[in-house]
């Protein structure tokens, strides 16, 4: 009898699928939402499934040569207005922080969207020589996107990411690079996840703020997360379990000493 009236207090599948998703989070305990709008509290069920997916991948990532880090969660405003196209595609995503401890801060400081400007700060501090390279650095970390519609896992202003950023000496190494993590992603989401996938590159208009090549992880052969995709507006979470993809050039001067690899300056 229990049983039947917690059924009854979870919309049916095939009436209101966006229903029945958020019903099922919340009452199987996995996620609760946070006292700030467009947030969630992350329940000991729902981050033991965060904690295998960290482990499993974690291996499969040193496994391949990349080292773990953490980048500062404020990011200056200077450094994301050096890279113009990239701060206009997260423009109205973006949290300021402009006043601490009472003082208005000499520059506003944005809350961590993505890591791609601070990364490249420090790797253009860090790198003197071709014998610096390749640097493959991963970082598991949180980001703020101040989403204006939510749901909880799907699309949250705060929320659980990894990020890896890696810097090599020519194109071909670089785009060696992106296809090999996107194969490992597959496994990955086939393998451990039990979710079959195909690997497609995204158009000029799918592509990442900023971003040369994108390429992109396709879940297939799941038709409640199709009809999510069509009833809830959740074709990025969809489509793209990760954004893999590489710039020819980043405005934070990079510069390696004449070697084998003297025609390349980023």
């Amino acid at each position: 009898m229990a049983d039947k009236q917690f059924v009854k207090e979870i919309a049916d599948i095939n009436v209101d699928f966006p229903q029945w998703y958020t019903d099922v989070v919340l009452k199987t305990q996995l996620v609760d939402y946070g006292p700030v709008k467009g947030t969630m509290v992350i329940r000991p069920y729902g981050y033991a499934i965060w904690e295998n997916i960290q482990k499993e991948l974690d291996a499969r990532f040193k496994a391949t040569g990349h080292q773990n880090a953490y980048f500062p969660l404020l990011i200056p405003k200077s450094l994301l207005d050096k890279e113009a196209e990239h701060v206009e595609g997260f423009a109205p995503e973006v949290a300021l922080v402009t006043e601490a401890g009472g003082d208005k801060l000499a520059e506003p400081c944005v809350v961590r969207p993505t890591s791609e400007t601070i990364f490249s700060t420090m790797y253009a501090k860090w790198i003197n020589s071709y014998r610096d390279l390749p640097l493959k650095l991963n970082q598991w970390a949180n980001v703020m996107r101040w989403e204006k519609t939510t749901r909880p896992f799907l699309r949250t202003s705060e929320f659980l990411w990894q990020e890896g950023h890696t810097i090599h000496a020519t194109r071909e190494e670089s785009l060696a690079e992106t296809i090999d993590m996107l194969h490992l992603y597959s496994d990955f989401a086939r393998d451990v996840l039990a979710m079959p996938t195909f690997i497609g590159q995204k158009s000029e208009k799918e592509k990442f703020a900023g971003a040369v090549l994108e390429n992109a992880l396709i879940y297939s052969d799941n038709i409640y997360f199709a009809k999510a995709a069509l009833k809830i507006g959740a074709e990025e979470m969809k489509n793209s379990l990760l954004k893999l993809g590489f710039q020819e050039e980043m405005p934070f001067e990079v510069v390696m000493s004449k070697s084998q690899y003297s025609n390349t300056e980023n």
